[in-house]
């Protein structure tokens, strides 16, 4: 019992790290986005800016969507049937 109390707090501390350092990198963006964009504006008529608004933009969805365990593909409900496939299976 105590060993799988151990496993459940190392599980929900590696994920409150991954929302750390998902927070982190918003923050970032918050910060450095601005700042380009204004340099942009400054210096260019042409908006290169956007290359990184997409790019990190996409970057941190990503890193958002696995920091709070959304992934609409392997998902928690197909994670447990696969679990369950594999240990009904003889050959594992």
């Amino acid at each position: 019992m105590e060993n799988r109390d151990d496993l459940r707090y190392q599980k929900a501390k590696e994920r409150v790290e991954e929302i750390k350092g998902f927070y982190s990198n918003l923050t970032a963006y918050a910060i450095v986005i601005p700042l380009l964009a204004y340099l942009n504006y400054q210096t260019t008529d042409f908006p290169w800016v956007i290359f990184p608004v997409l790019g990190w933009g996409l970057g941190l969805l990503f890193h958002g969507i696995c920091a709070f365990g959304y992934n609409p593909l392997f998902g928690k409900s197909w994670e447990q049937r696969k679990i369950q496939e594999l240990m009904n299976c003889d050959e594992f």
